[in-house]
């Protein structure tokens, strides 16, 4: 139990908003979720996630039955009774890669309004927004609905997510650190028993800063995966193994072995919107990014390298393609920007027939490839391939054997993952970068 429990209204039920306010009430805070969507909100009151995330729903069926959460589309009743607000909502980019505002800028308008007849409280910006966001936007309109004054009449702060989908709600509740972008020290004063608890570092800054901060981290671990993918073709053409490689650079101590990832590339909810916004946020600046523009490029290419690659060692014109793994990374049902998407797209835009696997993303990809098999597990894809791409590294694929791969028609795997026990498997004929 928390030493000071507090009420805590959360705007947006997405991974962010959902995972958050879950493991806050975890903690033993009163919580509220606030979505424009009725059928989510009634599916969080009945302990139903709206999205899968690992030991999401146990989790949340708990902190409902302990009344410490609850769901609503009031938003004024929500933040009339508590002291913070949280903006979780999502920030999309549009169709040149800027971040599309429009959802925090209706919240801010919504949350000023509610406040009107409030007093003092604390708003958050949680959602990734662009340096300059915050005091720029979110501010100036909720000043605007509400008729009050920053630093006066309500608080303010910007607190950067740092969530891994799959392993989201770990992080709420085991931090690496924990930045707190402030107004002012009584806006950073009021949320910072929040997070005290959970035993990480608390940086106090700026709120340009704390938004910048998460522009930075994700933009470096995007561009960590994507030289390890340029180190990963440059192995493939002297014939070594790039986790070898990489393995021998992560033990040097001014590096860390995590996101070493060569593979399939990068996809996801952050990645690719947040490195695509700080380019545009720079070029608006009037600087050119253009290491982080190559980020992006070796990314695109990388995706289809697979396939590429397939391509040189049999014609897949009407032969069968099972694809084990649509989900961009294990542990979730996400599918936004996934690898696994530019890949089935040029398997049939050159004539292969695919197949495809994944334990829980299924759903949603059949939205975008309604007309390719879905099986219910990785045998019946297999059975009669011709080929088969490993895209996620799901557990359950790390578990496959000679036997699973023996019913394929051509015994040909190629990883877009390092999966397989390469000693289980013979003939093994495996692509990894």
């Amino acid at each position: 139990m928390i030493g000071e429990r507090m009420k805590i209204a959360i705007i947006g039920t997405g991974y962010v908003g959902l995972c958050t306010g879950t493991g806050f009430a975890s903690k033993g805070h009163d919580v509220v979720c606030v979505d424009i969507d009725e059928v989510k909100v009634n599916k969080v009151n009945s302990g139903i996630p709206p999205i899968y995330e690992t030991d999401l729903e146990d989790m949340l069926k708990d902190v409902i039955s302990k009344n410490r959460l609850r769901a609503t589309t009031n938003i004024n009743s929500a933040i009339k009774e508590c002291e913070v607000v949280f903006i979780c909502v999502g920030t999309p980019s549009d169709d040149v890669g800027r971040i599309d505002l429009k959802y925090v800028r209706q919240s801010a308008l919504d949350i000023g309004n509610a406040l009107r007849e409030c007093d003092y409280k604390v708003v958050v910006v949680k959602s990734t927004v662009t340096p300059e966001t915050t005091e720029n936007i979110v501010i100036p309109k909720i000043e605007e609905a509400s008729g009050k004054k920053v630093g006066q009449d309500f608080g303010m702060c910007m607190t950067p997510e740092f969530l891994r989908e799959g392993s989201a709600l770990k992080d709420v509740l085991e931090p690496d650190r924990t930045v707190i972008g402030e107004y002012d020290q009584r806006s950073g004063d009021t949320i910072e028993p929040i997070f005290k608890e959970l035993n990480a570092p608390i940086l106090r800054t700026k709120i340009k800063v704390a938004e910048l901060i998460k522009y930075a981290n994700n933009a470096f671990l995007a561009t960590k995966i994507s030289y390890s993918n340029e180190i990963g073709n440059i192995c493939k053409r002297l014939g070594v193994d790039v986790y070898d490689v990489l393995k021998g650079v992560g033990m040097d101590h001014r590096m860390s072995p995590y996101f070493f990832n060569a593979g399939a590339g990068w996809g996801g909810s952050c990645f690719p919107k947040d490195v695509a916004a700080i380019i545009e946020k720079a070029k608006e600046l009037g600087y050119e990014p253009k290491m982080l523009q190559e980020v992006v490029d070796i990314n695109k290419r990388q995706k289809v390298r697979m396939v590429e690659q397939l391509q040189k060692k049999m014609d897949i014109k009407n032969k069968k393609i099972a694809v084990l793994g649509l989900s961009f990374k294990a542990n979730t049902d996400d599918i936004r920007d996934a690898s696994s998407i530019d890949i089935i797209k040029k398997l049939l835009d050159s004539g292969a027939i695919v197949a495809a696997y994944d334990p829980q993303a299924m759903e949603n990809m059949k939205h975008i490839f309604p007309g390719i098999t879905y099986n219910e597990n990785a045998t019946e894809t297999l059975r009669d391939a011709d080929a088969c791409l490993i895209v996620t590294e799901w557990e359950e694929f790390k578990n496959l054997k000679d036997e699973n791969f023996n019913i394929m028609k051509n015994k040909l795997i190629l990883e877009g993952r390092k999966v397989l026990d390469k000693k289980e498997i013979k003939d093994f004929d495996g692509i990894c970068w």
